[in-house]
């Protein structure tokens, strides 16, 4: 990975954003309007303005299209976009803290501890408890990162390809145990596990988006906090240290948010894997790795790739649908083996 640009102006950072915004709203736009039941872009539009009192407008919607729009798709696509935003930024964090341009939180086995303790509180009835399971996510998401962590500085120092090789470790023994808790669940519970495996945004309700939205925030608040640390740990941890750098502080700071936000998109959505692999890299490789620009970028660009990939997979096997994991791993995969070539 290479050393960020040192020249970056705020007036660059403004006019990136703006760009990826109007791309999302296109995607949002293309993903509300798409579907088994598709509904005329104008028809959305017209609908959408009388709503909000434009004179002279006639809400031409009918009562089913209504709840197709605003019950369904809505809240869906502002699901994909939080989990495609946080997925995102956690890629991002962890590539940086680990130098290495492989990691990300499927890669690295934190996707899979947050399914594991997400499957954990729904089996032992903790659905039912305020942040139940996005806290249970949280707390597997943040172990397989220390286990990650602990793993690499026994064997290896902490080297860039003994971490990576430590995740896949740690990925391993909870993709094992992911698969003991689906031989003990059953009935309700069962159909419950197999939703987070899949990877999935079908199921998610208001509440889902909220916290996801709420966890959001706050990860991506100390990503951004700390973004001018980012950019210098790329360096090394001793030329950190010269540079004022508390490093023990901002690493754990920035594994605890990306853990938080990792946590909290797999307990809505299931795992995902790939979106923080593939979307740092693309921002990366489009404007640079100054961390002060990067991580906006990846949090609007991983909204609006997540959305593109969840319309895909309710259209392109209409009526039924795929996984959105599913499309993500077809991409992912075959980027995941061109990255390792190239780094090789």
């Amino acid at each position: 990975m290479t050393h960020p640009e040192s020249h970056l102006t705020l007036s660059r950072i403004f006019r990136v954003c703006c760009l990826l915004l109007a791309l999302l709203a296109g995607v949002s736009v293309l993903s509300l309007v798409a579907g088994t039941a598709p509904i005329a872009i104008t028809v959305v539009f017209k609908g959408i303005l009388a709503n909000l009192g434009f004179p002279g407008l006639s809400d031409s919607l009918t009562a089913e299209e209504r709840t197709i729009l605003f019950s369904i798709r809505l809240p869906r696509i502002v699901l994909a976009g939080l989990v495609g935003a946080a997925l995102s930024c956690a890629g991002v964090v962890f590539q940086a803290l680990l130098r290495n341009p492989l990691a990300d939180p499927f890669v690295l086995g934190v996707s899979g501890g947050a399914a594991v303790g997400a499957i954990v509180a729904i089996i032992v009835g903790l659905g039912a408890i305020p942040l139940g399971i996005s806290g249970m996510a949280f707390a597997g998401g943040f172990l397989a990162m220390l286990l990650v962590w602990g793993l690499a500085g026994a064997v290896g120092g902490r080297r860039t390809d003994r971490t990576l090789l430590a995740g896949i470790v740690v990925n391993a023994f909870f993709s094992a145990f992911i698969m003991f808790l689906v031989s003990v669940a059953s009935g309700e519970e069962l159909q419950s596990v197999i939703f987070w495996l899949m990877g999935d945004l079908a199921m998610a309700g208001r509440d889902d988006v909220l916290l996801a939205a709420l966890f959001l925030v706050v990860g991506f608040v100390v990503m951004v906090v700390h973004a001018r640390d980012l950019n210098i740990l790329l360096t090394g941890e001793e030329a950190a240290l010269q540079l004022g750098v508390s490093v023990k502080r901002s690493r754990m700071l920035l594994l605890v948010s990306a853990s938080l936000v990792t946590g909290s998109a797999v307990s809505v959505s299931g795992i995902i894997g790939f979106v923080g692999l593939m979307v740092p890299h693309m921002v990366r490789m489009l404007f640079g790795s100054d961390h002060r620009l990067l991580l906006p970028a990846s949090l609007l660009f991983g909204a609006a790739f997540l959305m593109a990939a969840d319309t895909i997979a309710r259209v392109v096997l209409s009526p039924a649908e795929l996984p959105v994991g599913v499309v993500t791993a077809l991409c992912g995969a075959p980027y995941f083996a061109y990255l390792m070539k190239r780094s090789a």
